[in-house]
């Protein structure tokens, strides 16, 4: 020091000690690139945050709220000041966990509930000024597509076709794939030939059909006005003999699917890691609905892969199911506790991919030919 005297060991200490970095700036830089995938339906808010692998990507985190803000619209035209009060919460917890994790990309959408309602654009307006999440309402189209995308491992190629079914809170979206290359634009694996969006879900079934005494004929009544929904569909009957002929199967993306697929393993709690992926034959489906169709309410809120939030919705989903069985008989159903967040995460890091790999062949042939544009 100037005067001559030594600094002290605590201030020398002090003076060299690193500065910790914040726990999510840690965990970025040992995961790489962090992105995120944000899905407010009628029903559920439901965020993932995830980094790229080489074959897929990883989870770091993840939400899921039950929020029924579709709850009522169907009679009113218009999201209810509960409903958005409940999802408003959800969605200041899943922009805090954006913003912890630092994302470096994300990609947040509206599904049924706010496409349908009349003050839906003001409410995602609301919701850009109260958390900064500024959210997209996504086409029919697109949600279809998107949750293909997200299952697109669970399908078996081997098959002739697939149905993959997402049954929301306010729609149900089917889409047909087929798996004949011959019949394939570019030879591809697997190409969806036909999609449709219907105007029911859970929410809105359950609204339709309040639950009866006679649960076997308040079950049937659904089934029946389910089955006359897809049947007025007419532009998939490319599809109707190779579904005829049975070597075609369901890949199942929502929240009544996974249920089931929970009941039948007799999870003593839902643990995903058992439940995505795993196949149902029909008769086994057909159990597990006859098993939760005997049960009371109070007696499917006990059930551990249900709970309370589920119980007064899921025979309406099964009920959907079930008229797609009906129509579109499949002799095994794949479960998948995955969908449509998979499929925005995988669209993401797909494009970055492919810039990446533009910019490496545009540097590469800028050197080749010494900086010098051919």
């Amino acid at each position: 020091m100037a005067d001559g005297s030594t600094p002290s060991p605590v201030r020398k200490a002090r003076r060299h000690k690193k500065r910790r970095r914040p726990a999510a700036e840690r965990t970025r830089s040992k995961t790489g690139p962090l992105y995120g995938a944000l899905d407010l339906g009628t029903n559920n808010c439901r965020l993932l945050v995830a980094t790229p692998q080489k074959y897929g990507f990883k989870v770091i985190d993840s939400y899921s709220q039950i929020v029924r803000l579709g709850e009522g619209l169907g009679s009113s035209g218009a999201l209810s000041d509960a409903a958005m009060d409940r999802a408003m919460d959800a969605l200041k917890a899943c922009a805090t966990k954006l913003k912890r994790h630092r994302v470096r990309r994300v990609r947040n959408v509206a599904t049924q509930a706010c496409r349908s309602a009349s003050n839906g654009a003001a409410f995602l307006e609301r919701v850009y000024e109260e958390t900064g999440l500024k959210l997209q309402t996504i086409s029919t189209e697109q949600e279809a597509r998107l949750a293909v995308r997200g299952c697109e491992d669970l399908l078996d190629t081997q098959c002739d076709a697939a149905l993959v079914i997402d049954i929301g809170g306010g729609s149900t979206e089917l889409s047909w794939v087929d798996f004949r290359r011959s019949q394939n634009e570019h030879n591809r694996p697997h190409q969806v030939k036909a999609s449709v969006s219907l105007p029911m879900g859970v929410v809105n079934m359950a609204e339709r059909f309040p639950e009866e005494g006679d649960r076997g004929t308040w079950f049937s009544n659904m089934r029946s006005f389910a089955r006359e929904q897809i049947s007025a569909f007419d532009e998939a009957q490319e599809f109707a003999p190779l579904f005829a002929n049975g070597n075609v199967h369901f890949v199942g993306t929502s929240g009544a699917v996974t249920s089931l697929g929970g009941v039948h393993l007799n999870l003593s709690r839902y643990i995903r890691s058992k439940v995505d992926g795993i196949w149902l034959s029909r008769k086994e489906v057909e159990e597990a609905i006859a098993r939760l169709l005997a049960k009371s309410l109070k007696e499917r809120a006990e059930e551990p892969c249900i709970g309370y939030e589920r119980a007064d919705l899921v025979l309406a989903g099964c009920a959907i199911l079930a008229a797609i069985l009906d129509l579109w008989p499949a002799p095994r159903i794949r479960v998948a506790d995955r969908g449509l967040r998979e499929g925005l995460l995988l669209g993401m890091m797909g494009a970055d991919q492919r810039r990446a790999r533009r910019r490496g062949m545009a540097k590469y042939n800028a050197s080749s030919t010494g900086g010098h544009h051919v």
